[in-house]
């Protein structure tokens, strides 16, 4: 009995000590990137997941084209990944888009349909 307590006790360790190291993926590190104000590489591993349709990446890349990190501020850009990202159901992305629209010029709302 004693020997079975102990092996149960074990298996529960190695099932709890084996899942607490997760691997971080590119949107975690983009997102430490991020945090830590290093927007070049952000960008650089938001912008392939973004691509691929990943709405978070895109909330991501329209963000930073909207304020002009890591990239050159492009409002009809940050339009764009901002609309994807609210097209597939992210909501943020939806509630900066409707703020951003508000603020846009006309010319750059037409700079932006293209």
């Amino acid at each position: 009995m004693k020997k079975l307590f102990v092996a149960g006790g074990l298996m529960a360790a190695v099932q709890i000590l084996g899942n607490c190291c997760a691997v971080a993926g590119p949107m975690e590190d983009g997102v430490a990137a991020y945090n830590r104000g290093d927007y070049v590489p952000a960008i650089h591993l938001f912008r392939p997941l973004a691509q691929g349709g990943n709405a978070r990446a895109q909330r991501a890349l329209g963000a930073m084209y909207r304020r002009g990190q890591g990239v050159a501020k492009n409002l009809p850009r940050a339009f764009m990944w901002l609309s994807l990202a609210s097209a597939r159901g992210d909501l943020a992305a939806k509630a900066e888009l409707h703020e951003m629209s508000r603020s846009m010029t006309a010319e750059e709302l037409r700079r932006r349909a293209r």
